[in-house]
Formats: structure tokens, C-alpha cells, sequence
């Protein structure tokens, strides 16, 4: 099994990481949408996909998306470019922070696909009535969410002295402003 280490050095293992956990998000929100609408207990205005990019596919419940595939291989290949440059650096400390930053944000979504998965899957079992959320909210509950995984990875990031971790927290933190935006925005709009 691989340590640390040579997940920054190994040349594909941190790009094959990344792209496992990629595909492993888009298989999940996928998953799970279908869940959501197999069940009626929970309702969320608008799409289930939050990034308004794949809400299409998500509302289609594609298993392909040629838009996912472009996201892929273009966040794939800029690990790969950062890694590059990184050894030609000899200084691996970008290639840390930035390895950080993308896979504890994939980190913290796969919490939430997980927890969205036993909510739609047994939550139809347990929940009596119907639970509505309004787009601003939901957006803005997923903002706060990812303020406070924001805050745990930069609390242990600077505990540890982990760029990795700190990257994370950034990720996270720069996430969570994005859906703060999008809830103003959604509020702001005449749907809202």
C-alpha cells in the first residue's frame, strides 16, 4: 500500500487518485438523485444537483455526461501539469496543496452523498410527512456545511503544519463562498 510520500511522487497515483474520486462523485450524485425521487418525504426547490453545470445531466439521471468527461479530463490534466511543474521545481509543496485541495473537497462531497444515500434509502421508513426545502436555504445549509469542513481542515492543517490539509480547507472555504453566491443570487432572482 502506498504511503503518503509516494502519492506525491509516484507520477500517475495522485491523477488516478483524483480521477477515481471524480468519477466516484458523479456516480454517487447520480445514485442518489434517483433515490431522491424514488422517495416524497424529502423535497428540494429546483434541481438536486447543486453546481449548475451538471444539473442538466443530474435532472436526466445520465450515466454519461460529455460535460463531466471535458471536467475530468481537464481537472485530471491540470494535476498532471501542477505535479510536472512541481518536479521541475524539485519542491512538491504546490503539488501538495493543490492534491489536498481537490481531494478533501471530493472528501467532504462523498460525506454528503453518503449521508444523502442512507436519508433517501431508509429515511422513507422512519419520516413521517413532507420536508420542503427552499433553494436559498438549501444552497445556504450546503455553504455553512462547507464553512465548517472549511474550518476543520484549516484547524488541523495548521495544527500539523499539513499543506495537504490546508489545501483542503481552502477548497472548501472558496466552495462555500460559491454557494453563498448562488443562494444571494437565487434570492435576488424573481423565481426567488
Amino acid at each position: 500500500m502506498p504511503g503518503f510520500q509516494e502519492l506525491l511522487t509516484t507520477a500517475w497515483l495522485g491523477p488516478t487518485l483524483w480521477a477515481a474520486v471524480y468519477v466516484s462523485d458523479y456516480v454517487l450524485t447520480v445514485t442518489c438523485a434517483r433515490l431522491y425521487r424514488a422517495q416524497d418525504h424529502i423535497v428540494f426547490e429546483g434541481s438536486y444537483e447543486i453546481t449548475p453545470a451538471f444539473q442538466a445531466d443530474i435532472d436526466g439521471l445520465r450515466k454519461f455526461s460529455r460535460r463531466f468527461l471535458v471536467a475530468l479530463i481537464a481537472s485530471t490534466g491540470y494535476l498532471w501539469l501542477v505535479r510536472s511543474v512541481a518536479v521541475s521545481w524539485a519542491d512538491y509543496t504546490i503539488y501538495t496543496g493543490v492534491l489536498g485541495a481537490m481531494l478533501l473537497a471530493q472528501a467532504t462531497v462523498h460525506i454528503r452523498h453518503l449521508r444523502n444515500w442512507f436519508l433517501f434509502s431508509k429515511g422513507a421508513e422512519v419520516i413521517h410527512g413532507r420536508l420542503a426545502y427552499p433553494r436559498r436555504f438549501l444552497l445556504t445549509m450546503s455553504a455553512l456545511e462547507l464553512t465548517l469542513f472549511a474550518g476543520l481542515y484549516v484547524g488541523l492543517g495548521l495544527v500539523t503544519s499539513s499543506v495537504f490539509v490546508l489545501g483542503g480547507g481552502l477548497a472548501c472555504g472558496v466552495l462555500a463562498i460559491n454557494h453563498y453566491r448562488l443562494a444571494r443570487r437565487h434570492a435576488a432572482s424573481p423565481a426567488g
